[in-house]
């Protein structure tokens, strides 16, 4: 809520200041540039309409406030008009066309509704009717002189805008074209009169309404018009989600007045009736598709008209189940009591799932394709991750899967060549898958792993061109199986060079490698020679550190074992003989006298 008042003050404050600034050139309002700004801004990117129109309806109330025009009061409600003579302030011409907006986006909701509950339609039109009362009105307003002649052209154009969508919902062909190409021709010279940032509006809408005018013309009679609509598409991947999604439904439309036309359809030799109305679109459309694909222009067109080819398959395989539902009598494996043979129900159902997996298989080689290509080209930036090998071998498997499903097909079963034409298809992806299996082998040095797949490559490859000789069968719509067998040669090759250099090189240098794996430090290889980065980093590996312990001598003890048999000389002649003194001696000896 801030963030919308804070914009609507700096849209009034534009249209305030061109107001002061050039008085001489009357009121201004950049009809469409503010539309574009608030649609994209509030809902209208993702589809969102609901949303738009709550935005549309606050700043209605905001700028009744502002401008102090109010309907009534609290307990009645008085209706008024924007006249001439009020046109003091550019708001008042946005009051207006908010008014147009909020009733148009309305429309524009009950329109997706409308597809579940029919009855909303009645709402949509009365919706679209007081959009266009409301762009009728803000063109008289801007027809007086106090509005400068741009504003005066793009309300013109406006109101020839919302008249056009109110005639195209009411199939009023012709009218609805007069007003298309009157609201393009406007715009047009609005493109060429100003600047490219404001033309850039301008191209755009006559891009969105260009797929309107070609769907009236060839409502009207002209027979161009659907491939022009075709070519439209191809060429819509700048225009945005909305306006691919609106190109297809008009092509959908056109299509479906074409099936009223388409009874059955002839599959595998067996003819079948077609009763349901969107199988009937979505047959007749097939072809065109197809053809749609192949022409396009840019890798991003045409996985989106796969995706589109696809989610038509799936509605149409869904209506047929339902059908199969509704009927008790058919069962998943549905068989005519006398003749044994599937049901054409049943049949139709297997036909609509063989478009589908062929289909995703057609995809999925496409996207293979673009991926071997990036994959040959070097890569410029090495620290963004590029294609590997790898994602090629996911999207085969997915072509694998499809293939496995067509076999169990009902009604298949006994069609041996179906049968043969799937397993040489299964055989030629096989080959490239596992060819991309080899690759990745290759990166990490498996060599003799990677020498055993392409010897298996070569084998597939051999027996698709064997059975492709004794069925009969095209490879036109299958990849290149000798090209593939030249790459695996060449690969093979290189592959054998690249394993005798890396076992040359592990000989020259087998105690460099011996050390690295042993994680030796400097001072236990210093007779051999080895660029180890580690040692000018911050935790260089030098030293053992503790060191180990080491065994060292220790101190000897010593037994003195000879003593004990020692004889030593007698030394009775050195030792003085002590006389016999008696009592005198004694007290001699006490008071030392005899010393």
């Amino acid at each position: 809520m801030a963030a919308e008042k804070r914009g609507e003050a700096r849209g009034a404050g534009m249209e305030e200041n061109k107001e002061n600034n050039q008085p001489n050139e009357g009121l201004g309002l950049e009809i469409l540039q503010i539309i574009k700004e608030s649609q994209q801004q509030h809902g209208l990117r993702h589809g969102d309409y609901q949303r738009y129109r709550g935005y549309c309806s606050r700043r209605l109330r905001r700028l009744r406030k502002t401008l102090g025009f109010k309907m009534g009061n609290r307990h009645k409600f008085t209706g008024k008009k924007v006249t001439p003579e009020m046109l003091s302030d550019s708001r008042y011409l946005l009051l207006v066309l908010m008014g147009a907006e909020r009733a148009w986006s309305y429309s524009m909701q009950l329109k997706q509704e409308a597809n579940t509950e029919s009855r909303k339609r009645f709402h949509l039109l009365s919706r679209l009717r007081k959009a266009a009362k409301h762009g009728e009105e803000l063109e008289r307003l801007c027809e007086s002189n106090r509005v400068d002649a741009k504003t005066k052209l793009e309300a013109q154009a406006y109101h020839s805008y919302l008249t056009g969508m109110l005639r195209f919902e009411l199939q009023e062909w012709k009218a609805a074209m007069e007003a298309f190409n009157k609201c393009k021709t406007i715009y047009e010279k609005l493109a060429s009169a100003f600047t490219e940032e404001l033309a850039v509006l301008y191209h755009q809408r006559v891009e969105e309404i260009s797929p309107n005018i070609r769907y009236c013309a060839y409502n009207i009679g002209d027979q161009n018009a659907m491939n022009e609509l075709i070519q439209m598409r191809l060429s819509a991947g700048g225009g945005g989600q909305m306006m691919a999604e609106k190109l297809e439904a008009l092509i959908t439309q056109t299509r479906a007045k074409q099936a009223a036309t388409m009874s059955e359809v002839e599959w595998r030799g067996r003819t079948i009736p077609v009763k349901i109305d969107k199988v009937r679109i979505f047959l007749l459309g097939l072809a065109d598709n197809e053809a749609a694909i192949a022409q396009a222009a840019s890798e991003e067109t045409k996985e989106r008209l796969y995706e589109s080819l696809l989610s038509e398959s799936r509605d149409a395989i869904q209506a047929v189940r339902e059908e199969l539902k509704a009927d008790a009598k058919q069962r998943d494996r549905a068989l005519d009591g006398e003749t044994g043979k599937v049901s054409n129900l049943q049949y139709l159902h297997s036909y609509l799932t063989f478009i589908k997996l062929w289909t995703v298989v057609k995809r999925n080689e496409s996207m293979a394709r673009v991926l071997q290509a990036k994959l040959k080209e070097p890569q410029p930036d090495e620290s963004k991750r590029g294609p590997r090998p790898q994602d090629l071998i996911r999207l085969y498997d997915i072509i694998l899967q499809s293939l496995a499903e067509l076999p169990q097909l009902l009604g298949m079963e006994d069609d041996h060549s179906f049968q043969k034409e799937v397993a040489l298809k299964t055989l030629v992806y096989k080959a490239y898958r596992c060819f991309f299996i080899a690759q990745s082998y290759v990166l990490v040095k498996k060599w003799s792993e990677a020498l055993v797949l392409y010897q298996r490559v070569l084998k597939y490859a051999k027996e698709v061109q064997v059975q492709a000789k004794s069925c009969n069968s095209s490879l036109k719509d299958l990849p290149d199986v000798q090209e593939l067998i030249t790459e695996v040669n060449a690969e093979t090759y290189s592959l054998q060079a690249a394993a005798i250099l890396d076992t040359e090189d592990s000989a020259e240098i087998p105690s460099q490698s011996r050390e690295v794996k042993d994680n030796k430090p400097l001072c236990d290889r210093l007779e051999a020679f080895h660029l180890d980065p580690s040692l000018v980093g911050k935790q260089p590996n030098l030293v053992t550190f503790p060191p180990e312990f080491q065994p060292i001598p220790c101190k000897p003890l010593f037994f003195d074992l000879a003593l004990n048999h020692v004889a030593f000389p007698p030394l009775d002649d050195k030792v003085e003989q002590k006389g016999k003194g008696g009592l005198t001696g004694y007290i001699k000896g006490i008071f030392g006298f005899g010393s």
